[in-house]
């Protein structure tokens, strides 16, 4: 059987090749007929498993409606569709393929982007999201001059921010502020330790040298100036970042998007800063009012959203964007009518509207670090059987042999996949000589997959965020069971920005299932 599957990259990621985003998003006919791009979707899904040798228990977020009157749309039951689709092919590939699982061997849940309008525009604070998100990249490829040879003009360069770079490996899920000062250190150790280095920086004479030393400081020159190329290049990329986080004011910004988040904040103290941070860029007051909308969605309706878009002087474009993403999944919340002729209040305090809670067991270094995107809750109970039923209900009942898993016993007894592991990339162990070497958490995991539970995959339709990559890298080491995130695309928040601005009404409800 010619099995075509999504190739999952070094980060657990199920990346799209070109040719399978032309056929999803690509085709104006299939953009159009939203019935095929699900079989399309659901094809190479289930092709995944296939080519793993792995048979999922299939969850989906099901469609929710406000009332009994209220039309469910084909947007709504996407993961309930996408879902039924990836279960039919299971089931043909159960009953065909020699060798597959007859049981199930991992879990599979199907999410699409309504469950959490605010990850993909909130400033996420790692190494990784700033990047992305503040200098303009093309994909992993981040472009900067180097001075020219011999006094002559700078030089373009272009280097790939990925897997092959120890470096980026352990800093890519770090605080930004938190990679700079590790950043620092690697530097000053560096320096210290070699002396091909302490020679190009003025800190050892090399007539002091023995002749011996001489000859291994000579051996050793190409393999430090590609050391101190890549320690210079993540300096200048930390130090860019911090530059345009100081000019841009986003310290203050991030701190009231986490304000909002958490309740802490109101569309008072919006409209105030709104006011006071004139010179914010258009993208930013567009990113702080989606924020507020996924919060307050009530807030935007009729002349109170055109007042909004006034004092934050967005044109109607921007706001488009604001009332497509309310439209994804946050509905104003009616207010209650009084069943008695008055009423006494005792307490005047407003209670505060938070989109997440404060979670007092998760201590956080950085105070911009608070925010979690809702699919960490959603693994976490899914990992500890606590996931509803109702919400997120169960295509395929587990078999009793599969309460063998670490959810009900111990990890040996849980069953296994058919195929044998392979430990992915970024786990593996890496250390280089001269103060050079990547002290990276997943470098010290486990290089045997195998003793670890099973594994858990999530898709999410419509564009899955940095942040959501994050939590699959660091619950990945927390509940020791693979996290691996698919999705219809990995956006940034410029991209995600722009996919809603292109979004028509029509496309929202009907038929059109790239949201």
């Amino acid at each position: 059987m010619n099995l075509e599957y999504f190739p999952i990259d070094s980060q657990g990621f199920i990346t799209n090749n070109d040719r399978v985003l032309e056929e999803l998003f690509g085709n104006e006919e299939n953009n159009h007929n939203g019935v095929t791009c699900l079989n399309l979707m659901a094809k190479r899904i289930a092709t995944v498993f296939a080519s793993l040798r792995e048979f999922p228990t299939v969850r989906f977020h099901a469609a929710k409606t406000l009332d009994a009157t209220t039309m469910t749309t084909f947007r709504d039951l996407i993961p309930t569709k996408l879902a039924a689709e990836v279960w039919d092919h299971l089931v043909k590939y159960k009953k065909n393929i020699p060798d597959f699982p007859q049981t199930e061997t991992c879990e599979l849940l199907i999410i699409d982007r309504s469950i959490d309008q605010i990850a993909p525009v909130i400033h996420e604070w790692t190494y990784d999201a700033m990047c992305h998100d503040l200098l303009n990249m093309e994909g992993n490829k981040y472009v900067y001059e180097v001075p020219g040879k011999c006094g002559g003009p700078t030089e373009r360069k272009e280097v790939l921010l990925e897997d092959h770079d120890p470096i980026w490996l352990e800093l890519r899920h770090t605080h930004i502020a938190d990679a700079s000062e590790r950043l620092h250190e690697k530097m000053t150790n560096f320096i210290s330790k070699n002396k091909a280095a302490q020679i190009q920086h003025g800190l050892k004479d090399s007539r002091e040298m023995s002749t011996r030393d001489l000859q291994k400081t000579v051996l050793a020159l190409p393999k430090y100036n590609e050391q101190i190329d890549k320690l210079s290049l993540h300096v200048e990329i930390a130090g860019k970042i911090n530059r345009i986080i100081r000019e841009s004011g986003l310290q203050d910004l991030g701190q009231l998007e986490q304000d909002l988040v958490f309740g802490d904040a109101t569309k008072k103290d919006v409209i105030k800063y709104l006011s006071m941070k004139e010179d914010m860029t258009c993208e930013n007051k567009l990113r702080l009012l989606m924020i507020l909308a996924s919060i307050y969605p009530e807030k935007f309706e009729g002349e109170k959203g055109l007042n909004l878009m006034r004092v934050a002087k967005l044109t109607e474009e921007d706001m488009s964007a604001v009332h497509n993403l309310r439209m994804l999944g946050a509905q104003p919340i009616a207010k209650k009518k009084l069943t008695t002729a008055f009423s006494l209040k005792f307490d005047i305090r407003k209670k505060k509207r938070a989109a997440r809670k404060e979670r007092p067991d998760e201590e956080e270094k950085w105070q911009l670090s608070r925010f979690y995107p809702i699919m960490e809750e959603l693994i976490g109970k899914l990992a500890k059987n606590e996931l509803s039923k109702e919400d997120y209900p169960c295509l395929n009942d587990p078999s009793p042999s599969y309460h063998g898993s670490p959810l009900f016993g111990s990890v040996n007894q849980s069953p296994r996949s058919m195929r044998s592991r392979r430990t992915p990339s970024w786990a593996r162990s890496r250390s280089s000589e001269d103060g050079y070497s990547s002290d990276s958490v997943l470098r010290h995991a486990s290089s045997d997959f195998r003793k670890m539970g099973q594994r858990i995959f999530v898709f999410i339709v419509g564009g899955a965020t940095r942040s959501e990559l994050r939590i699959c890298y660091k619950l990945t080491e927390k509940l020791k069971r693979e996290i691996i995130l698919g999705s219809s695309s990995l956006d940034d928040p410029a991209q995600f920005i722009t996919k809603l601005k292109m979004i028509t009404k029509r496309e929202l409800s009907i038929d059109d299932i790239q949201i």
